[in-house]
């Protein structure tokens, strides 16, 4: 199995659709009540889906980036205002946050070969 897409519901189209292209995202598939797109880089999928039904956040978006302090500045003077700045993490990664519209959690990091391959990975046989 490989993993396609992920879909995260949405309460405004017009207003995530322009978020996510913001944040370099490719539009592939364009409706009033879903849109598909290609990562900013590589080709793994992400949807919106318009629902009627209060978001509740759940899902949190990862966006790995090998010049982390460099994109998070380049979005800043593009304008999206992130809840934390780049920082040294406990599990080995450096990350930020911000949210998209509807409060969903994006997380832009980098976690180099600690990504696959962390201290704690699980040997295999185990």
């Amino acid at each position: 199995m490989r993993l396609n897409q992920v879909t995260i519901p949405v309460s405004d189209i017009p207003r995530s659709k322009d978020f996510y292209q913001r944040l370099g995202f490719r539009l592939l598939v364009d409706s009033p009540h879903y849109s598909r797109f290609l990562a900013p880089q590589g080709d793994t999928t992400f949807s919106l889906h318009l629902t009627t039904d209060p978001i509740v956040p759940g899902a949190v978006i990862y966006l790995e980036c090998d010049e982390l302090d460099a994109e998070v500045a380049a979005l800043q003077a593009e304008g999206f205002d992130f809840e934390t700045a780049p920082a040294d993490m406990g599990w080995l990664w450096r990350e930020a946050n911000l949210r998209d519209p509807d409060g969903h959690l994006i997380k832009l990091y980098h976690a180099g070969v600690n990504r696959i391959d962390p201290p704690w990975r699980v040997k295999p046989g185990t």
